[in-house]
């Protein structure tokens, strides 16, 4: 069965014919894709057949939009959906929401796999009428970062240990900014989940932690000396909870929310006077990513450290070093001198 935890916050089934249902549960438990994924699908699938319950039944269009149920969408409006359908839709996104590039591209996305899972897995088309749609490029934004002054500003500034909460909160940081952990893995971190192993072969002692990352595959991360530093200061003042299994905890003593560590780097960074520069929790893995590669870290090894599938996705942290040096040749004094022209009256 699907996570019933997804099922109570986000109620899919309430509003969902059954082959939308069918695909949503094979997302989430087959492919094992996150609780946002699966609400993201749902929400650009609901969208696209209200627009086809409305190609298939013009009276609709009187009803406000966002009312028109689904779950009563006839297979047969699906089942005779083509490419061109499916364009008219995203030009529909475009032109009558707004809808900017990226929300464009992520919505061609759902469609294509939730077609492919028609075609596939119900036998509803021989060919995908997704199969040829081509996304809409969006731009390719840089990621922001933090850098090297602003990061040791960040952590000299919530350094000042008082009590365990300060150390949790400093530890949280240091793993962000050390690791490029995404913030699903460090709430989900188990105080067994960290781990000292020393190779009998070098004597080189090493520590890690078992993380669930991106598609509930476990994965390594390797500490160095400033998270062993961070995470021994926090463990010897972490309260003892009979019971609870949570490394980083809350206030009430049980496993910490997403959102709580949300807040508390935005009280950081507000603290660190880095507040309004559009940094976030996510922000402090783009920073380790940046930095690690701008340290000399190959991208092939940078893609395992932050549990990347593809390698595609790490190259975006060289794009930045790219940018950084053609930057740098802008800013030389001799780069707008004009070649001279040759005279033509001689």
């Amino acid at each position: 069965m699907p996570n019933s935890n997804f099922n109570t916050k986000f109620n899919y089934r309430s509003d969902s014919p059954q082959y939308l249902i069918d695909f949503l549960d094979h997302i989430s438990v087959i492919k094992g894709r996150s609780d946002l994924t699966v609400k993201n699908y749902y929400c650009d699938l609901r969208l696209f057949l209200r627009y086809i319950k409305i190609k298939n039944d013009p009276s609709l269009s009187e009803n406000d939009f966002s009312e028109i149920t689904i779950a009563d969408t006839p297979e047969t409006y699906v089942k005779n959906v083509t490419l061109t359908d499916i364009m008219a839709f995203l030009h529909f996104t475009m032109d009558e929401r707004q809808n900017h590039q990226k929300a464009r591209a992520r919505k061609a996305v759902s469609l294509r796999q939730f077609f492919k899972y028609l075609t596939d897995n119900k036998g509803w088309f021989e060919v995908s009428p997704a199969a040829k749609l081509e996304l809409p490029s969006p731009k390719n934004a840089l990621p922001k970062y933090l850098t090297i002054e602003q990061a040791n500003q960040l952590l000299t500034e919530c350094s000042d240990i008082n009590n365990w909460v300060d150390a949790r909160d400093y530890c949280m940081l240091t793993f962000f900014l050390n690791c490029g952990m995404r913030l699903s893995e460090l709430v989900g971190i188990s105080v067994n989940d960290y781990i000292r192993s020393t190779d009998p072969k070098t004597d080189v002692t090493y520590s890690f932690l078992k993380v669930l990352g991106k598609g509930n595959k476990e994965r390594v991360i390797y500490l160095n000396n400033a998270c062993v530093s961070a995470y021994e200061a926090y463990i010897s003042l972490r309260p003892k909870v009979q019971g609870e299994k949570a490394l980083f905890l809350s206030s009430r003593h049980k496993r910490i929310s997403n959102r709580r560590v949300e807040q508390i780097i935005e009280e950081k960074l507000l603290k660190s006077g880095l507040a309004g520069y559009g940094f976030s929790v996510h922000k402090l893995r783009h920073t380790a990513a940046t930095l690690m590669y701008q340290n000399g870290v190959d991208v092939r090894i940078l893609k395992e450290v932050l549990g990347h599938e593809n390698l595609n996705t790490t190259e975006i942290y060289t794009h930045i070093t790219n940018n950084q040096i053609k930057q740098a040749m802008d800013l030389n004094p001799l780069s707008d001198i004009e070649a001279p022209k040759k005279d033509n009256k001689k």
